[in-house]
This record gives structure tokens, C-alpha cells and sequence, in this order.
């Protein structure tokens, strides 16, 4: 438990300490109208409460990524933590910030439109299409996920809570944003509080404890003997690094009442997910006795199964339900403004307003029969590939924010960095996997590095080009 502590401690001094650095070198202008303000709609646009915005922009981001993700993690043992804590300090956070901050300074304009902005049309309709892909999948996963979990609860068939969540995602997808989302989300946040503190106070009063004592940082302990690189940066996304959330801070955005909220809101949010990130984490190391004795239980039913036994053994039946609820909540949560994601980099694409209802709704409607349709079909092979185009996504979302940085004589290195390591983890990934090209890993790695430097070479001389066109625009 001491671990836990300790590394939750770094999290919130990386918010006080990196966060306001971060803060500083972005430079954010109090008296400046925000978009809900000078794009204010009644229907996205809304300007909330900065509390509201915190909570809603955590649990937009926080879907099963922060749970399933660091229990998979945990398999490699407590190096899992160090990933967790300064991967959301160094890059997760910052990623989340300039992500929502630049939307901010956008009109609140979607990531794609963000990306194209810094980084030109050809990367811009490359993120239309990657983007809507990756929200597509989103979308429909969160949508069977918690129906399973909730089919298991309850003994209800699957399809019947498919068709329910369905139906609450048509509504919070159309109607205004604090008439659904604003008014349901601070109960569920209730179940998500619940859920973090009641398992995290339940572990530290059991026997378990760290296997290992908690104390080889530094050694691969999982049981299939994967490797570490690149496969934790990829396996451990949200709580750490995930390009999700790129397609998420737009919407908080677009409901922001002050640029200085910024830093709370979006760098915050993250740090609060990777607090979520390390309670699994803490639990996946804690609470078995060893990785192998945990992959034995994923062998049985998946993270799912880990989540179940974990609550249910700590709390109770009773409290076990209401955890494992505060657990169906977060893809829920993530799933539904997903699809909201998706309607309005669809309406900023074809350039259709969206304050008229029967607008939204001719966006949504072919969108969830897309949905719907993907609901029923096999498409395990591609979601093999969501880890790789998930850190791909915020690869090139730290491009843009080292672009802007660097057009603005700003140190773009606090966003260079980690889109360089990010850049190197998916080209390596992508080279070694068997979803790939299946080579060695140190080939893999090789070239991994290698396509991290040729982009930053090209990200570079493509800054500089466009810097120089620019001033050749003012000049004539």
C-alpha cells in the first residue's frame, strides 16, 4: 500500500509542479472569450460549471481503458507503476491539456480540424478518417462491454441492455449537452467515487500485498514473458497516454467558462484518471499472488473476470455490485460522447450547423445503423489494432502541440519528447507485432527508432517551411 501512496503522491505534486510549468509555456489569457462564450449554441456550446466540466471531462476519457488496461499491465509487475505515474504526468496530462486547450483557441474546433490547423490538410483529412474509425470503435465496444457486465448482474440477455444503452447514447448524443450529460454524470461520478475509494480502503484493510514485496521496479514478471517495449506503452493507454482523449477534450472545450480553468480541467482530469489507473493497478499487484495466479483468472473470462472476483472479495456481494456499476459507468460515460465526438467532426467536415434538432439527427441516425450493424459483427482482428492507432492518435497530437509551441518561439520540448518516445513505441510495435509485420524485436526497434527520428526531421522541416510561407504571406 505504501507503493500506492507514494505514487499517488507523484501524481498530484506532477499536477501542482509539471502542470503549472506546462501551464505557464502554453500561457493561457483569462480575458479572452472563450467558445462558450462567443459560439454559444444552447446544444454543444454550453458554458458549465468548472466543477461539472472537471467531472464530465473524466469521465469522458476514463472508459474501461483506465481498469482493463492497468490489470493487463500489472502482469509485467510494479514497472507498470512507473509508466502509469510519469507517463500521465510527463506526456498523458500534457497530451490532454494541449489537446483542449488548442481546441479552446480554435473556436472548439474537433481534433481533426485541431491537427490540420498546425500540421496541414493532408494530415487533417487523414484524421477525419482515423478519427471517426477509432470513435466508431469506441462507440460500439462501450456499448457491448458494459451490456456484458450488466447481462452477468442482472441475468438479463445481452441484446436487450445492448438495445438500452443504445438508446440512452441516441439521446445523449443529440440533445444539449447539460440536459443529459450535465445532469446524469454527477451520479455517476458518485458510483465512480464509490468505486475507487471504497476497493482502494478495502485493499489496505485486507492481507493482501505486493507480490515480490512490491520492490523489483526493474524486472519483467509477466507470466508469457512478453516484453516491456514496447508492449506496456501500448497495453497501459488511458491512466497513462491514450489519443482518445484527443477526440474527447474538444467537447469540455466548447463548455469552459475561462482559458485559466484550463489546467484543472483537462491536465487535471488526467491525473484524476491515472489515480483510477493506479488503483487497478495496485489491486491487479496486490491482490493475487502472483502474475501467473492473475492470468489464470483472465484465462477464465478476461479483465472482466478480474474486476468481478477483486470486488466482490473485497466488499462484499452488495458492495461488490455497486463497484462493479461504478465500473459499468466509465464506458458508459466514455461511449456516449464518443458518438458525440463522431456527430460533430462529421458536421465540421460537411459544414452543417448543428443547432437545429433535425440537423443532429440526420448526422446520428446513419451513424448509430453503422453502429448498430458493427454491434453484431466479428471484428476482433481489427481491434487488435486500437492499442496501435490509440497511441498513433496521440502521437499526432503531440506533433500539433509541438507545432504550435514551436511556430510561437514557445519550448516545444515539453511536447517534442514524448511525441519522439510515442512515435518510436508504434513504428517498433507495429514492425514486431504479429498483427504487423511480425519481425524480431530488435529490428523492430531498430527501425521504431529510426522512423521516430526521420519524423521529427520531417516535423522540423515542415514547421520551418511553413513558418517561411507564412512571413512570405505577410511580406507581399
Amino acid at each position: 500500500m505504501i507503493w500506492f501512496l507514494i505514487a499517488c503522491g507523484l501524481l498530484i505534486g506532477g499536477y501542482f509542479v509539471y502542470g503549472a510549468f506546462v501551464e505557464r509555456v502554453f500561457g493561457p489569457k483569462p480575458a479572452r472569450a472563450t467558445p462558450a462564450a462567443s459560439h454559444a449554441d444552447g446544444v454543444d456550446y454550453v458554458e458549465m460549471p468548472t466543477a461539472k466540466v472537471w467531472l464530465i471531462q473524466l469521465l469522458n476519457i476514463a472508459g474501461i481503458g483506465p481498469i482493463f488496461g492497468p490489470i493487463l499491465g500489472a502482469l509485467y509487475g510494479p514497472v507498470a507503476m512507473l509508466w502509469i505515474v510519469f507517463g500521465c504526468i510527463f506526456a498523458g496530462a500534457v497530451h490532454d491539456y494541449f489537446s483542449g486547450m488548442l481546441s479552446v483557441r480554435a473556436g472548439g474546433a474537433s481534433v481533426p480540424s485541431v491537427v490540420g490547423q498546425h500540421l496541414g490538410n493532408v494530415v487533417r483529412q487523414f484524421m477525419n478518417a482515423f478519427a471517426l474509425l477509432l470513435l466508431m470503435l469506441v462507440g460500439v465496444v462501450f456499448v457491448l462491454s458494459p451490456a456484458g457486465l450488466l447481462a452477468n448482474l442482472t441475468g438479463t440477455e445481452v441484446a436487450i441492455w445492448t438495445a438500452v444503452i443504445f438508446a440512452y447514447y441516441i439521446l445523449a448524443t443529440v440533445v444539449p449537452v447539460d440536459k443529459i450529460i450535465g445532469r446524469v454524470y454527477p451520479f455517476f461520478g458518485a458510483l465512480l467515487l464509490f468505486m475507487s475509494i471504497s476497493l482502494i480502503v478495502g485493499l489496505a484493510l485486507s492481507d493482501h500485498s505486493f507480490y515480490s514485496a512490491g520492490l523489483d521496479f526493474g524486472t519483467n514478471m509477466h507470466p508469457g514473458e512478453l516484453p516491456l517495449w514496447p508492449l506496456l506503452f501500448i497495453t497501459i493507454a488511458c491512466g497513462a497516454l491514450s489519443g482518445f482523449h484527443a477526440t474527447q477534450s474538444p467537447l469540455m472545450a466548447r463548455c469552459m467558462a475561462n482559458e485559466k480553468h484550463g489546467r484543472f480541467v483537462f491536465y487535471g482530469a488526467m491525473i484524476g484518471e491515472g489515480v483510477i489507473a493506479l488503483i487497478w493497478c495496485t489491486l491487479g499487484l496486490s491482490f493475487y499472488d502472483s502474475p501467473a495466479a492473475m492470468q489464470a483468472t483472465m484465462a477464465a473470462g478476461g479483465p472482466a473476470k478480474v474486476v468481478h472476483e477483486v470486488s466482490t472479495s473485497l466488499l462484499g456481494m452488495t458492495g461488490g455490485v455497486l463497484a462493479v456499476l461504478g465500473v459499468i459507468v466509465l464506458p458508459i460515460t466514455s461511449g456516449d460522447t464518443a458518438f458525440r465526438s463522431a456527430r460533430l467532426i462529421v458536421a465540421e467536415l460537411i459544414k452543417l450547423p448543428q443547432k437545429a434538432i433535425g440537423k443532429r439527427m440526420l448526422i446520428a441516425v446513419p451513424m448509430f445503423a453503422v453502429g448498430l450493424a458493427l454491434s453484431y459483427v466479428d471484428f476482433n482482428v481489427i481491434w487488435r489494432y486500437f492499442g496501435w492507432a490509440n497511441q498513433a492518435t496521440a502521437s499526432i497530437m503531440l506533433w500539433t502541440a509541438a507545432a504550435y509551441l514551436m511556430r510561437h518561439g514557445k519550448f516545444h520540448w515539453i511536447c517534442t519528447v514524448p511525441a519522439l518516445f510515442m512515435s518510436a513505441v508504434c513504428i517498433t510495435y507495429l514492425a514486431n507485432a504479429p498483427i504487423g509485420f511480425g519481425l524480431d524485436l530488435t529490428t523492430s526497434t531498430v527501425i521504431g527508432v529510426a522512423g521516430a527520428i526521420a519524423l521529427a526531421v520531417l516535423f522540423f522541416v515542415k514547421v520551418r517551411r511553413c513558418d517561411a510561407a507564412i512571413a512570405a504571406e505577410q511580406q507581399a
